[in-house]
């Protein structure tokens, strides 16, 4: 393997272990219910923390990256990322399960804008750029297959904790080949840090964050939720304000005056909205309505992975030819169609059916999120792009975040009207208070029924909590469909219609240099002598 594709497998494995811990956290959901009595609401926390301080911070880190060395910062992430999971294995109770998460989230903030950011800075032409960026995007699919099917093989052997303590050895292993394969690389202008950037970027987001998480909780239109809300949207404001007055600012926000940033941005994020949404649901239908073990998820999760990963080389490619606006907009247009498709699951809908529809759900997101992601990083200065890939990762985290809260909020509404308008009469108040809280706790509460020997009862409530859960998922999936379309007639708008010639690669400093070689800068960009 020469160098500068050794640097690559590195950077992506580094992306890689990111990804997989999303969807590796996913397919354990149903196993916390069963064995720490988890309710929906700190499901979805034990997702979200991880999220909420990847999100605030990811700025942040991004700026630090370009300013302290960007393999440096990435080193300290997988320190951090791998003591989190280590900690997450041991956890004893859900509080201290999402504290570890929330640990993970530091490492993960300090370590995706990193491999970003080195890689457009080794790859610099724009058709190897888009080459990289895709396959660095693969490794999205490839997590999406590998979470779900190395989670359940472990979960079936071992105890629940150890799918972290699986994360925590693959992060130190990681962290062994970057230390030797990636070179150095940094800003090599080494502007001062901008603190005031630094600390109202992650006060904005984390406020933000907070309250689209807590908001199903509080009621969306609740005071708590407007505050806070508006609150993080406030210092988002004071953030932008202070940073344009900025000699030396951490985000350019003249950035977000360039259609093709600003529409790519809000794709990505879109696309993470609705991926997130559709994981935190899929997961609990496959295991509590189709009745699969969490093995059997993770391998019937193989053809949306399958297809993100073939389609996000494909559609990087395809988009150098002929421009993001096409293909992103493609892409998002498919993925609102597997969402529309799914809607109409039930609990008899067979495996052969599921799989068209995850077809074009992968297909639909490997074209939007790596021309996308492509599009994002062609618009920014290599030395700034630490910065570039966190408003990248950003875009990702609030979109999924997003996706979480808002479909986890509506799919919970849906489920609990029509659970208690279908129950049957005279069902024990213990039962159906387990059953309000997830189908999860319905199931286990019909198997506590039956072992009284309350068998129509229980048979009641595992039909009324299978149709109620059906029921929102169909309506989850419609809400993230209509969000989708929104999104694929913003990107058809706004993003370039035909390709550019890649300027940025040839009018940029590059600062990144191979061992062995001597970078040269000159007006025309770097190369080796």
């Amino acid at each position: 393997m020469n160098r500068r594709a050794l640097i690559l497998f590195a950077l992506c494995l580094a992306a890689f272990v990111i990804s997989v811990d999303v969807t590796i956290v996913n397919v354990a959901l149903p196993t916390l219910v069963r064995e720490l009595g988890a309710s929906t609401t700190q499901l979805q926390w034990i997702v979200d923390a991880y999220s909420l301080v990847f999100a605030a911070l990811v700025l942040a880190a991004g700026s630090l990256s370009d300013r302290l060395g960007r393999k440096g910062v990435l080193l300290i992430g997988l320190a951090l990322f791998a003591t989190g999971s280590l900690a997450g294995a041991f956890s004893g109770t859900i509080g201290e399960l999402i504290a570890s998460r929330a640990f993970m989230g530091l490492g993960a903030a300090l370590m995706f804008p990193s491999t970003l950011s080195l890689l457009v800075n080794v790859f610099t032409e724009r058709g190897e750029r888009a080459m990289a960026i895709g396959l660095w995007g693969a490794t999205t699919g490839i997590g999406i297959a590998a979470g779900p099917i190395v989670g359940g093989w472990l979960l079936e052997r071992f105890w629940w904790g150890s799918i972290f303590a699986f994360m925590a050895i693959v992060a130190a292993g990681i962290a062994a080949l970057v230390a030797v394969a990636v070179p150095p690389s940094r800003d090599p202008s080494t502007p001062p840090i901008d603190w005031r950037g630094l600390l109202l970027s992650a006060a904005a987001m984390t406020v933000l964050i907070f309250g689209v998480i807590e908001a199903p909780d509080w009621g969306w239109s609740s005071p708590a939720s407007l505050a806070t809300i508006v609150g993080g949207l406030a210092l988002l404001s004071v953030f932008v304000g202070v940073e344009r007055r900025t000699e030396h600012p951490m985000l350019d926000v003249a950035l977000f005056r360039n259609p093709r940033f600003t529409a790519a941005s809000g794709s990505v994020a879109i696309s993470f909205f609705a991926l997130s949404g559709f994981i935190f649901l899929v997961v609990q239908y496959f295991q509590f309505v189709k009745g699969y073990t969490p093995l059997g998820t993770g391998v019937r999760l193989l053809p949306v992975a399958g297809s993100v990963a073939v389609t996000s080389v494909v559609g990087t490619k395809l988009a150098v030819r002929v421009g993001n606006k096409a293909i992103v907009g493609t892409g998002l247009l498919l993925f609102a169609t597997g969402l529309l498709w799914t809607s109409t699951a039930s609990a008899s809908t067979t495996y052969l059916v599921i799989v068209g529809q995850m077809l074009f759900l992968g297909s639909g997101m490997g074209l939007t999120s790596a021309p996308a992601t492509e599009a994002i990083m062609g618009a920014v200065p290599a030395a700034k792009a630490g910065v570039g890939s966190a408003v990248n990762d950003a875009t990702r985290l609030f979109g999924g975040t997003l996706g979480v809260a808002v479909i986890g909020s509506v799919a919970t509404s849906l489920y609990t009207s029509r659970l208690l308008s279908a129950l049957p009469p005279r069902t024990p108040a213990r039962a159906v208070a387990a059953a309000k809280g997830s189908i999860g706790g319905a199931i286990i509460a019909s198997h506590q029924l039956s072992e009284l020997g309350l068998g129509r009862a229980a048979q009641g409530l595992t039909h009324s909590a299978t149709d109620a859960f059906l029921y929102s998922l169909a309506g989850g999936c419609r809400v993230v469909g209509a969000v989708t379309i929104v999104g694929a007639l913003v990107a058809v708008a706004f993003l370039p219609a035909r390709p550019r010639h890649d300027s940025e690669a040839a009018g940029r400093d590059r600062n990144v240099q191979l061992p062995g070689t001597e970078l040269v800068l000159t007006h025309e960009g770097a190369h080796a002598p």
